[in-house]
């Protein structure tokens, strides 16, 4: 007998999924947790096959009865309504527009803005965090609560400074597609105010000024390689950053000029650096150009000289000297811009010196000031202060030995 509404409406959940059937192949699967589920049974090709109609009562007796007809058309006219549903579903992905694909595509747009570590450790993140929870969704489904929730989750584990660069990214993503014309309203804007109270910065460890002295006797003293003593102290003379100094090519110096040109490439705010070199600075460039000078990189890898040496061995040095926690290669940079904003050098040559950006964006973007001939000055009186002070603690100085 065909069913009835009724008779589908009484139908009891059982310990084991049964059928109630209505005819020509349509069936009610009445599963135990109390769903029911419409079925076709069909054969095809000598096959039997089953396609789901949908769930009772979102799909009510009288359209069942119609999809089941027409999956019977379909079979008359030669073809398999499974694999016309399956292609059907695949032609509506191929149509939507989902986070990941537009979120790959910001990448690729952003990427030639970045330095090169920038962009890959930005496509390493979304690939760990944005993407296995947004990636799937169509773009222009994505609420804002997805995006709370996302966001709480980071913190819970306690990286909130991802959690903060995801915010960012989000923020830019949906403005990527606002311009594109692909959404009409950015879910990620003003998620900062609900950003968790993240606990107090850390910021990279470093010794005083009167404590260098000991520090570079140390390392004067240490059983390490002379390219190694020569990073850390040229770190202390420069203020780059590590990962700018280990990988700098010799091509990049002047040391006639006294001059490190870094190109935009390889530099985090993507634009030139100059770095004024003092006469310590020089003197130690010479010495390693007697070691490396034949290969490309002044750090030359010991097993690899066309790269340069791993990117923790100065961090490996000063812990083996007895800092670990105390100092790091980026912590040279804080101990210069502490020491120099003490003695009341003008802070823009400052910043400049350690390649930052302002934080007022419309005067970073006009200021294209390099204050070359300043900072060179400022550096050199930073030098030779360092020489002086070693020589005070009747340590020996920088400048006399690599």
């Amino acid at each position: 007998m065909p069913l009835t509404d009724s008779a589908i409406k009484v139908a009891k959940p059982k310990g084991k999924p049964y059928k109630l059937t209505d005819g020509q192949g349509l069936y009610l699967e009445v599963m135990p947790g109390g769903s029911k589920l419409w079925r076709l049974k069909y054969s095809y090709a000598g096959k039997e096959k089953r396609l789901a109609l949908g769930a009772y009562p979102t799909v009510p007796l009288q359209q069942a009865r119609r999809r089941r007809d027409e999956a019977r058309q379909q079979l008359a006219e030669g073809l398999d309504p499974g694999e016309l549903r399956k292609a059907d579903k695949m032609a509506l992905l191929a149509d939507v527009l989902t986070f990941e694909a537009l979120a790959r595509e910001w990448h690729r747009y952003r990427t030639p803005r970045w330095a090169p570590s920038t962009a890959v450790k930005t496509l390493a993140y979304l690939e760990s965090d944005l993407l296995p929870a947004l990636g799937r969704k169509p773009f222009d489904s994505v609420t804002r609560p997805d995006l709370v929730e996302l966001i709480r989750k980071i913190e819970g584990r306690g990286a909130h400074n991802v959690a903060k660069k995801a915010r960012q990214w989000l923020n830019q993503i949906f403005r990527y597609g606002l311009a594109k014309g692909v959404i009409e309203q950015n879910p990620a804007t003003d998620l900062d105010v609900i950003a968790a109270q993240a606990p107090a910065i850390k910021h990279h460890p470093h010794i005083t000024f009167a404590e260098l002295p000991e520090l570079l006797a140390l390392v004067e003293t240490a059983k390490i390689h002379a390219l190694t003593r020569g990073a850390i102290q040229l770190l202390v003379l420069t203020a780059v950053r590590p990962g700018e100094l280990r990988a700098a090519p010799w091509a990049e110096f002047d040391l006639d000029a006294a001059t490190w040109t870094i190109p935009k490439e390889r530099m985090k705010a993507r634009r030139p650096h100059i770095v004024p070199l003092p006469r310590q600075a020089v003197a130690i460039l010479r010495q390693l150009h007697q070691i490396t000078g034949k290969y490309p990189m002044v750090f030359a890898g010991r097993h690899d000289s066309s790269r340069p040496m791993s990117e923790n061995t100065v961090n490996l040095a000063l812990q083996a000297i007895g800092y670990k926690d105390r100092q790091t290669g980026h912590g040279f940079r804080h101990l210069l811009s502490t020491e120099l904003n003490s003695r009341g050098y003008n802070r823009d040559w400052i910043e400049r010196q350690l390649a930052h950006g302002d934080q007022d964006e419309i005067r970073d973007v006009y200021n294209h000031a390099t204050y070359l001939e300043q900072r060179r000055e400022m550096m050199q009186a930073w030098a030779d202060s360092v020489d002086a002070l070693c020589a005070g603690a009747n340590v020996v100085s920088i400048k006399l030995k690599a």
